[in-house]
């Protein structure tokens, strides 16, 4: 599933690299906390890697 918004997009990315273990666990925020719990790494990946250029924002 791709991701709907920019914001989510990032917020993926930003949990895929604490999983991964590239950054800490610690510095997450929001939804990349919860993402990073409740999501498979393949999960993540295929919102990561959503292509930016035609998503919104923000999610309305």
């Amino acid at each position: 599933m791709p991701a709907k918004s920019k914001a989510q997009q990032k917020a993926a990315g930003a949990a895929l690299a604490a999983k991964r273990g590239e950054m800490p666990k610690s510095k997450l925020k929001g939804a990349s906390r919860d993402m990073e719990k409740s999501m498979s790494e393949n999960q993540l990946e295929e919102l990561a890697e959503t292509k930016r250029k035609k998503l919104a924002d923000k999610k309305s």
